[in-house]
């Protein structure tokens, strides 16, 4: 019963979960298998585990940075934040207005704040907020200077026609696997880092070898929701996407899906934040961002870098919808988050949020860090009573 429980009340996340695999795989593998180059059942199998290697082993960064906005230290909460977000995402979804399930998650912890009592931390909205509008524009600068050079090795080495397809094919496999994988790592975040502060699971250890934490575990369970949702649903999407703002040829489309692959790993890499922090500069902000609108910049990048005509090719509309999303997703999932909040802890008894929380709460990198950390842990939380508090 315990488990059934904690199921449903993860369930929000694993619909997030799922949703994100039907549609943004697209993202990854759409012009690819939309123009017969991979078939869907190759690149299905490539975007689930690479997703899932990058959710676990990548995952802590993005959702760490998100946690900062809010903490939802009740399972009741979480549970309602994630499906705020959902439905969210599926309302406007419905009424044919551009969406991001990041921005959705964004203002669903935004109303928890604001339903708990709890502070937002602006300059960390702050530092969300650049990252938005800096995925695409630096989606654009990638992507310009990829194609430019791309091209240009074309010229320049003359590649037999067979050779160029056969190469073009291997990249977008090659470059689909890291897309995967950064597409896990950045928005596994989205998916279950709400349930991390109030996580029902407790760290395993294995035969004795090896240890699994709880963050681990949850990331796990929403990665395969990802992967499900891939499987189940994204061929139709993966068919279609392929002309829904320019149309590519195969070397573009390498190029784009290279390009916000690279954005999604900037704002999700720990090591590189650290990197850049090592220099003096400013760190990068850790965030899951939208990897549709990464997307996006790309080919706004490649259609400014072919001038007039490639200009011209470009639907501008999305462009301003995704400029109206900034706003509008955030604020109508806090507004409903902030309903949905009042109604599960009025009618349905449930707490989503408690009082008393840690004062010197885990950051998801610290639990993540090392095994050795993970096994210290543990034997501290035997001598509590196997008791553990998880936090972001």
């Amino acid at each position: 019963m315990e488990l059934i429980a904690t199921l449903i009340f993860l369930s929000s996340g694993l619909f997030l979960g799922w949703s994100l695999g039907a549609n943004d795989a697209s993202n990854v593998f759409g012009t690819a298998v939309g123009s017969r180059m991979i078939r869907f059942s190759t690149a299905a199998i490539i975007c689930s585990v690479f997703i899932i290697i990058g959710s676990v082993t990548a995952g802590a960064g993005a959702a760490d940075g998100l946690g900062k906005l809010g903490a939802v230290n009740a399972l009741a909460g979480s549970f309602t934040v994630a499906l705020a977000a959902a439905i969210t995402v599926l309302f406007m979804t419905q009424l044919g207005l551009p969406v991001s399930t990041s921005q959705a998650v964004v203002g669903a912890i935004v109303g928890w704040n604001w339903f708990s009592g709890s502070a937002t931390d602006l300059n960390e909205l702050a530092k969300i907020l650049s990252t938005w509008v800096a995925c695409p524009i630096l989606a654009a600068i990638f992507s310009a200077f990829i194609y430019k050079f791309v091209v240009l090795s074309i010229k320049k080495t003359k590649p037999h026609l067979l050779s160029l397809d056969r190469n073009i094919r291997l990249g977008l496999i090659i470059v689909g696997a890291f897309g995967s994988y950064t597409l896990g790592a950045n928005n596994i975040g989205n998916v279950m880092g709400v349930f991390v502060p109030s996580s029902p699971f407790k760290d395993l250890k294995i035969s004795g070898i090896f240890d699994i934490s709880a963050v681990e575990q949850l990331f796990l369970l929403g990665a395969i929701a990802i992967a499900i949702g891939v499987f189940t649903y994204s061929k139709r999407v993966m068919m279609t996407v392929g002309g829904s703002l320019m149309t590519l040829s195969p070397t573009g489309a390498l190029v784009v899906v290279t390009s916000s692959s690279l954005v999604l790993f900037v704002f999700s890499s720990t090591e590189l934040s650290n990197f850049v922090a090592s220099l003096g500069l400013p760190p990068i902000p850790l965030i899951p961002v939208s990897s549709s609108q990464a997307v996006v910049g790309a080919v706004i990048g490649i259609a400014m870098l072919q001038g007039a005509k490639g200009v011209r090719q470009v639907k501008w509309g999305v462009l301003g919808g995704i400029a109206s999303g900034w706003v509008t997703t955030p604020i109508i999932a806090a507004v409903i988050s902030f309903i949905s909040l009042f109604i599960v802890q009025n009618v349905f008894a449930q707490e989503v949020y408690q009082t008393a929380v840690n004062p010197s709460p885990t950051s998801v990198v610290e639990q993540l860090a090392s095994p050795l950390r993970a096994e210290g842990r543990g034997q501290r939380a035997e001598g509590r009573g196997n008791n553990s508090d998880f936090s972001l």
